[in-house]
């Protein structure tokens, strides 16, 4: 049964995606003209997003914590477990543009629809296209759009948080905006890295206190780093305890919390992709 549910699940969300797309870019047309920061059609793209995360029922979501009051612009950081966090972080209460690997531009409809979005596309590897992506973040935050970076880059096999790359908090600190850091927990498990099936799981989502940046310099970049992953690290591990205290985790898992260590920023590459 629960693979009938699955093969219905994936049916709906092509569906959804076909026909999103031609709304998206009728949504784009209508507003390019005056909206700089693409903010209705990224809206949408957020609101297909959420529709995404209902095609799936044994997925249950909870949004834990409030975007601070204020507005922003923020640099918002978060860890990454698996491809369905994109769809969990969907849920937060503010539009932002991404720095996303180039490889998912380059998928029929996703990408042309993270295009229309105004989403920043980034090559491994490439200091060009990493200097490219800094670029058109910093017009965003000028322009008081919020950017969102996942920091370590990619995922890990076992949903365990890896070392975070600098590139999101040089570039807070330079445009002296506060970082946002979100935990998640719970993704992993949904939908394992490297595996085409799903899972029935509790997806935690938690926005912690922003951590501001004015006065900050560029010698401050390794100290943010260790600071803000430090504090993603213990409300991850404190998200785990609550799953397994509701049966979704075991509570050996839970008490190990993330293992990787934070590194060494400065030599990390500029590269932040999805």
């Amino acid at each position: 049964m629960r693979k009938v549910i699955e093969y219905l699940g994936w049916a709906e969300a092509l569906l959804i995606v076909l026909v999103g797309l031609p709304i998206q870019f009728v949504l784009w047309v209508v507003t390019r003209p005056f909206d700089r920061n693409v903010v209705i059609p990224g809206k949408f793209l957020r609101f297909v997003g959420l529709l995404l995360s209902r095609t799936y029922p044994p997925w249950k979501f909870r949004l834990e914590g409030a975007w601070p009051a204020g507005g922003g612009p923020f640099v918002v950081v978060a860890n990454h477990q698996s491809m369905l966090d994109i769809v969990l972080l969907c849920r937060l209460p503010r539009e932002m543009k991404w720095v996303i690997k180039e490889e998912l531009f380059r998928i029929p409809w996703i990408g042309w629809m993270l295009r229309l979005t105004g989403d920043m596309a980034v090559r491994r590897g490439d200091p060009e296209s990493g200097g490219e992506a800094v670029t058109r973040a910093r017009a965003y935050l000028k322009r008081g759009m919020n950017v969102m970076i996942f920091p370590e880059g990619t995922r890990s096999r076992d949903g365990r948080m890896l070392p975070f790359k600098p590139g999101a908090f040089r570039l807070a600190i330079e445009a002296q905006v506060p970082v946002q850091p979100i935990a998640v927990c719970g993704s992993a498990d949904g939908m394992p890295k490297g595996s085409p099936w799903i899972r029935p799981t509790l997806l935690l989502i938690r926005v912690l206190e922003p951590v501001p940046t004015a006065g900050m310099k560029g010698g401050d970049v390794v100290r943010l780093v260790e600071l803000v992953r430090s504090r993603i690290a213990e409300a991850e591990a404190d998200m785990r305890r609550e799953r397994a205290a509701e049966g979704w985790e075991p509570a050996t898992s839970a008490a190990a919390g993330p293992a990787a260590p934070a590194g060494d920023a400065r030599g990390a590459p500029e590269t932040h992709p999805k």
